[in-house]
């Protein structure tokens, strides 16, 4: 058998798995997971509701390979102790201009238990561990890590998803020099 007739069932079978991701990203960003259906995104990625099921097994299984979400944070050791702040924030900026599914997990998160609990899990798997690295006592790691992603998911809702025409207007050097300070110190000052 050619090697083009064994590798074809494989390539379609990734294709249609791309589909369905793509379809289902778009379709969470845009209703939100309680409204999007297995049904509208099968339409979406113009295939059969059945292979959705089948690749992914539930809405749930679905939800959770669409925004399979690592935010490649960087490694906090070699930078100086007073730019990490700005490290987080430009990263941040970057992570959410250029990840539809960052946006979609936030407005699936805000209105959904399964979206909530991808959200902690990401903050549990990769937020804190950079936490650990900077934080000054390594029992205020969970509430520094915590109060940074109030400020970073912050700016991620009133920029990406509301769209307020003051957050929008701000440059990426703007943003950087307005939250890294606040980052900054929720990470490593003093408790107060």
């Amino acid at each position: 058998m050619p090697d083009s007739k064994r590798t074809t069932p494989s390539r379609r079978s990734d294709a249609t798995r791309a589909a369905i991701l793509h379809a289902a990203r778009e379709r969470f960003a845009a209703d939100g997971y309680e409204r999007a259906t297995i049904r509208t995104i099968a339409r979406d990625a113009d295939i059969d509701p059945s292979m959705v099921m089948r690749y992914y097994g539930s809405k749930e299984g679905l939800f959770a390979a669409a925004v399979a979400v690592d935010l490649k944070l960087p490694d906090l050791d070699p930078l100086p102790r007073d730019e990490v702040g700005s490290a987080l924030v430009t990263h941040f900026l970057a992570m959410w201009e250029e990840n539809e599914v960052l946006t979609a997990l936030l407005r699936v998160g805000a209105t959904s238990q399964a979206g909530a609990e991808r959200m902690q899990g990401i903050f549990r798997d990769q937020l804190l561990p950079v936490a650990r690295q900077v934080c000054p006592d390594p029992e205020q790691v969970p509430v520094r890590a915590a109060l940074t992603s109030t400020q970073l998911l912050g700016l991620a809702l009133t920029r990406y998803v509301l769209r307020l025409p003051p957050t929008v207007a701000l440059s990426r050097q703007e943003i950087v020099a307005w939250l890294a300070p606040t980052v900054q110190r929720y990470l490593t000052a003093p408790h107060p």
